[in-house]
């Protein structure tokens, strides 16, 4: 059984996109999936969230499980806080975790924005989780200026705390990338201190699940079940530049 954290650096970098798409390849691979939400902010009861897309567009075959949903849009422990809802604790999530894992072949923990966003006033957090479990820890990063500092900071911290980042994802990769962008992705892997594992189109979360799957295989790593070839990407990006 494997487990992958999934973390981001910031939040809207795509970090449910990521997840739906690496969900969907290990469907299509047979495999048996379940994606975990710990903590789901800015969403009231009977709207949609971040699982909701997941399973739109890796299908239902997905397992998931969401453990607190707060209406405020903040942190986990903010949004607790303010709501006067219960706060999340890190063994409740590692322990919903292991649940899933002994039952699945994979099982993604997607957290809320950053690996340090607190979950309870005591400071727990993703990192916190991810330790607990021995788990891998997937970093996905923003393409353009300002994200080397955040990825840097991300990989630094997991260290730190003796986890270890398995590899960088892109998760919304513009349609026109900028000479940052077309830079990054030669210096991402450095800035992570792990190899870059796929590059995701912006807009892909739009598409239908059949289209989805074929953006997912192209734009993931092997490692996932997808065909990304690093280098072929960024030569092939530099020429379109």
């Amino acid at each position: 059984m494997t487990m992958l954290v999934m973390t981001g650096t910031g939040t809207g970098v795509g970090k449910t996109i990521t997840t739906a798409a690496i969900a969907a390849l290990a469907v299509a691979g047979g495999q048996r999936v379940a994606v975990l939400k710990p903590a789901q902010t800015g969403v009231r009861p009977d709207e949609p969230g971040d699982l909701q897309d997941v399973v739109r567009l890796a299908g239902p075959d997905v397992t998931t499980r969401e453990l607190r949903r707060y209406p405020d849009p903040l942190s986990p422990e903010a949004a607790a806080r303010r709501s006067g809802l219960p706060s999340l604790d890190p063994g409740e999530i590692a322990q919903a975790a292991s649940d899933l894992d002994t039952a699945h072949d994979l099982t993604l923990i997607e957290g809320a924005g950053g690996l340090l966003v607190r979950f309870d006033r005591a400071g727990a957090s993703l990192a916190d989780v991810a330790w607990s479990l021995g788990s891998l820890v997937i970093i996905v990063a923003e393409a353009g200026l300002g994200t080397l500092n955040a990825t840097a900071l991300t990989a630094e911290v997991a260290g730190k705390r003796g986890l270890t980042v398995a590899g960088v994802i892109i998760g919304a990769w513009p349609a026109e990338p900028d000479l940052a962008a077309l830079s990054n992705l030669e210096d991402l892997p450095v800035a992570a201190g792990a190899p870059l594992l796929g590059v995701l189109p912006a807009g892909i979360g739009r598409s239908s699940r059949e289209d989805f799957l074929a953006a997912a295989r192209a734009g993931l790593s092997p490692w996932f079940g997808g065909e990304f070839d690093p280098e072929l990407f960024a030569g092939c990006a530099s020429a379109g530049k």
